[in-house]
């Protein structure tokens, strides 16, 4: 009996401070304890709302036929719903009075307006592109000069992974004001495009076989449909070809597919005898079309044009 009322002499203070008022809410009043508990049980939810998504889409989606990136936006919705009512239940929880949170409303409402507009607007084009999905994780994207693997889709923004195995944090708000490029959308098969210029004087049918034959015995290139030759272009300096072949292994590295046909054909010229055109000035032309200009390397696409004219001797002339 004694040791009870020696333990209730040191717990009586540590109450008093718990149930101390902090402020009123409403018709409730804010107490330490009520902060603890709303704290504790904020963190339990977080956790367990983690632990719920990663269990739906890793084992219970995994075994649907849906696509990768609408398993990730089931399972980011789902925990959205989950947080948004964990949360109200917390907040009854612990006593506090919802209708209280009219004015917070209202003041969150002039912070949006005066000074968070970006972050709202971030999070609500998140939650569009979760809705539309133009853009599901694993696509791959460009967006401005960013080019890459969508590796998750968050609520403030998106994480894009380059072909150099770096991160890029992009806002979701530039999904829905900019153009985006998405290589995965409607199929992953890809067409990309191969310049090679000849000489006047070449074989055009030879030429024509041995691309042919570069693009066929490439195991990346699809069989359907079949590499086609093009003759694009008769320039005064040569004969501008083009193979254009299909794939869809090769859509998350495009420069070394477009590097493997370049070195099959230039073997193929070389045991046939068949020389490149003299090309002169070499100009390059950035362009940014993902289903017809595919020759990429980390994210731009480059066309060669050839310019006509030889160097001149206004260009030879040395600077200074």
């Amino acid at each position: 009996m004694w040791y009870s009322c020696y333990m209730w002499e040191y717990l009586n203070p540590v109450l008093d401070v718990l149930n101390y008022r902090l402020f009123q809410l409403g018709q409730s009043q804010v107490t330490p304890r009520g902060v603890l508990y709303f704290i504790a049980l904020a963190v339990l939810l977080i956790y367990v709302s983690g632990k719920l998504k990663s269990l739906l889409v890793g084992r219970l989606l995994a075994q649907t036929p849906l696509q990768m990136g609408a398993q990730q936006a089931i399972g980011t919705i789902s925990r959205y719903v989950m947080l948004f009512v964990g949360f109200v239940v917390i907040l009854q929880t612990v006593g506090i009075d919802l209708t209280a949170f009219n004015v917070l409303a209202g003041a969150i409402g002039i912070g949006i307006g005066l000074g968070l507009q970006n972050i709202a607007n971030n999070f609500i084009s998140g939650i569009i592109i979760l809705f539309e999905r133009p853009v599901q994780v694993g696509d791959r994207i460009e967006v401005g000069k960013v080019s890459g693997e969508v590796a998750s889709i968050g609520p403030r923004s998106t994480r894009v992974r380059t072909n150099d195995n770096i991160t890029i944090i992009i806002p979701n708000s530039k999904f829905i004001t900019e153009n985006v490029i998405n290589w995965s959308l409607a199929s992953n098969t890809i067409r990309f495009r191969i310049p090679i210029l000849v000489r006047h004087d070449s074989d055009v049918d030879l030429v024509s076989k041995l691309m042919c034959e570069a693009g066929d015995e490439n195991p990346d290139v699809a069989e359907t449909p079949k590499p086609t030759i093009r003759l694009v272009n008769i320039a005064e300096n040569g004969l501008l070809f083009e193979l254009r072949a299909w794939s869809k292994v090769r859509l998350h590295k495009p420069g070394t597919f477009k590097s493997d046909l370049n070195l099959a054909i230039i073997r193929k010229f070389r045991e046939h005898s068949v020389n490149l055109a003299d090309s002169g000035l070499l100009e390059v032309d950035v362009r940014r079309d993902a289903r017809e200009e595919s020759e990429m390397d980390g994210g731009e696409e480059v066309s060669v044009r050839r310019r006509n004219r030889r160097p001149t001797a206004e260009d030879r002339r040395p600077i200074g």
